[in-house]
């Protein structure tokens, strides 16, 4: 009788374990919360004069300028995380609250060089034209992608240096959302030549709250691990993120390079809140033999880069080399 009874107690005690172990993880779920899915969120497109507004939902994420008549390239301007939160500079800076170096040369996310064939897109002197889109936008559950045919012209836009097919791609992910940027550069009648500066590539200008040099919290990171200016400018990486608190959030942008393209890029790291990544500067750089890189008429130059708009919690809740795995396993576009 008295096993009887022991066995009994120990029939009790056990289910009452698993049953407490049962709403515990219960709990545990419930508490925890769900990770943003994709297939939750919808993409859309609404051109306006010269400007294509992307929303996800019904937050309007960032604007592509593709017609400016002040600035003769086009931009992406007022990019925004999906809670809301500006990460790019004001375009253009307000003065009192933005640093105002660099009008309308950094705008937001932009894309060029500042030596092709020797004339300056970068700093505005010659223009890259807009002249269509090839696939004109199209939205949906997860994803959006649009293609955009340039031309970049001589200072006295009387020839055609090259054309640019680039196809962009804005893709939600659990952390934010993904811009990837898929260039194809051809010469037109002559050998196209990228020469040797700091500002070529891929370029993004922070929010001002987020600048390392606003002792705000903004911080710099490479792949490599290294932080801020001092340790990241001229070194390449696979990826670079720069980003800090804002709105009770840790939010930034970080640049993600191509495993596919042609050299690794290097940091065009500042600490008031420029970040450019750039294959093509290797004396700028390292002050090794200058890079000149030169293209065919025939062939084609591939370029694809990425730019996630992240916010999280905490510093620690986001990590970019997560999202550069994700990144270089997209398949190139067609």
């Amino acid at each position: 009788m008295l096993r009887q009874r022991q066995t009994e107690h120990l029939i009790v005690a056990t289910r009452c374990t698993f049953w407490s172990l049962v709403g515990y993880l219960a709990a545990l779920v419930i508490s925890v919360p769900m990770p943003v899915h994709a297939a939750e969120n919808s993409v859309r497109f609404e051109k306006r004069e010269g400007v294509l507004a992307i929303r996800i939902d019904d937050m309007e994420v960032v604007s592509y300028v593709y017609r400016d008549k002040l600035i003769p390239r086009p931009y992406f301007a007022h990019v925004k995380t999906r809670d809301g939160i500006q990460v790019t500079r004001n375009h253009p800076p307000r003065a009192g609250q933005d640093a105002t170096d660099h009008v309308g040369l950094h705008t937001g996310i932009w894309f060029s060089f500042g030596d092709l064939n020797g004339f300056d897109y970068w700093r505005l002197k010659a223009r890259t034209e807009h002249v269509r889109f090839s696939t004109e936008p199209t939205g949906g559950t997860g994803k959006g992608r649009f293609t955009v045919l340039n031309r970049y012209l001589s200072t006295d836009e009387k020839a055609i240096v090259c054309e640019e097919t680039c196809q962009y791609t804005i893709e939600c992910v659990s952390s934010g959302y993904l811009l990837e940027i898929a260039s194809e550069f051809r010469p037109e009648k002559s050998d196209l030549v990228f020469g040797d500066q700091e500002e070529m590539g891929l370029g993004i200008r922070v929010a001002t709250p987020l600048a390392v040099d606003r002792k705000l919290g903004g911080r710099i990171l490479d792949s490599a691990g290294r932080r801020n200016g001092a340790e990241v400018w001229g070194k390449t990486a696979e990826w670079c993120d720069y980003s800090g608190p804002m709105s009770n959030r840790w939010v930034g942008l970080t640049v993600l390079t191509g495993p596919e393209n042609f050299r690794a890029s290097w940091s065009h790291a500042r600490d008031y809140g420029l970040l450019t990544m750039n294959p093509f500067g290797r004396h700028a750089f390292t002050k090794q033999e200058p890079s000149r890189v030169i293209i065919k008429p025939g062939e084609l130059l591939r370029l694809q880069y990425g730019v996630v708009v992240h916010s999280s919690a905490a510093e620690a809740d986001y990590k970019p080399e997560a999202a550069f795995r994700g990144f270089a396993k997209i398949p190139k576009p067609e």
